[in-house]
């Protein structure tokens, strides 16, 4: 059983998983820590897709803009569209 618990939290943290401290007998902050850091921050104007917030410009892929950064669409628009990917601004980029 003791074996299989250390599995457990190996994996777990090499993919960053935070396990409570009560399912190990003991706080292990390297992996709370790794999970932290871990952790995607996704622009909180867009849905359905994880687009990195703060950076230069995101353009639909297979359309005609010039990137940096690409999303497949559809993208449902929750916010502010700054990227402008809802061209007919129903809620929705990136359709086709």
């Amino acid at each position: 059983m003791r074996r299989s618990v250390l599995i457990v939290l190996a994996l777990s943290a090499s993919v960053g998983i935070a396990v409570p401290a009560a399912a190990t007998g003991s706080a292990h902050p390297a992996v709370v820590a790794k999970a932290s850091k871990k952790k995607q921050r996704c622009d909180p104007n867009y849905r359905g897709r994880c687009l990195k917030p703060n950076v230069s410009d995101y353009d639909c892929a297979g359309g005609s803009g010039n990137g940096p950064y690409y999303v497949r669409g559809p993208v449902r628009v929750v916010g502010q569209d700054h990227y402008r990917l809802d061209a007919d601004h129903d809620g929705v980029g990136c359709e086709r």
